[in-house]
């Protein structure tokens, strides 16, 4: 039997990068996975890829609409209630000095971080009257320290506001049996950055950030998803309130 054997995911954001990997790694351990993504294109590719393995389903929706939001709410409470594992992965990275900043890329991170408070209540009320289960928010090393080469305050908010809510939904639904944990990458090689890097550029522009890293390279997806689904699982039964750096050793110090 496997790890998530009977188990319902639900992966907000879950069409690319590290939600992705962690949906597919949960269905090849006998779970089921749900795809919340922006992209129609990449939401339809991830459950056919994930299809070959076990069963999913895909929702597409702009989480920076509120009534996409509550759209999405609707599917999950109605369709989906029975999902007891939600990765927290959706999010978009552009580098901004503060002082060129905007209303409308300010509003679009707190945005996003509304849809995951709302999302999350949604679900963990399913979560709730099934018994118990498992959350990880998908926070980030700028949400612990800023770096010059990358200005991102408005990034930087909306993970701390996730690493914030982790905590505090560790505390209020531990008496209901639910984990809540997140995940604080630094750099990992995924689609994240094509919002200002050239898709025929980004592997390139990425490693020049390998010796930034102690370990000597960027992350991947699957470093990622060996996290998430670490505690998404029964092995982490004893953990939740954790923000687990897995950063290459990023947060460590410097050289």
């Amino acid at each position: 039997m496997g790890a998530f054997e009977g188990r319902k995911l639900i992966a907000v954001g879950g069409s690319s990068g590290m939600g992705r990997q962690t949906a597919i790694d949960v269905v090849a351990g006998g779970g089921t996975a749900v795809i919340v993504g922006r992209n129609p294109s990449r939401v339809d590719e991830t459950v056919e890829t994930i299809s070959q393995k076990g069963k999913a389903w895909g929702i597409t929706a702009d989480l920076a609409d509120r009534d996409e939001v509550r759209r999405v709410q609707e599917i999950l409470a109605t369709d989906h209630a029975d999902a007891t594992l939600l990765v927290n992965s959706a999010g978009f990275f552009i580098p901004k000095p503060f002082l060129e900043y905007g209303e409308p890329e300010y509003d679009s991170y707190l945005e996003l971080a509304r849809s995951a408070f709302f999302l999350t209540q949604t679900v963990t009320r399913g979560m709730i009257a099934a018994g118990g289960g498992a959350v990880v928010n998908i926070g980030s090393m700028w949400a612990h320290q800023a770096i010059a080469a990358t200005p991102a305050t408005g990034y930087s908010m909306g993970k701390a506001a996730l690493h914030a809510l982790t905590h505090n939904l560790a505390m209020e639904l531990a008496e209901h049996k639910i984990r809540v944990n997140a995940v604080a990458p630094a750099v990992v090689a995924t689609p994240l950055y094509e919002g200002f890097i050239p898709q025929d550029q980004l592997e390139a522009t990425l490693a020049t950030f390998d010796s930034f890293h102690p370990l000597g390279r960027v992350g991947t997806p699957q470093d990622i998803a060996s996290a998430v689904t670490y505690l998404l699982s029964e092995d982490a039964s004893w953990v939740t309130g954790a923000i687990l750096n897995v950063d290459g050793g990023v947060m460590a110090g410097r050289s």
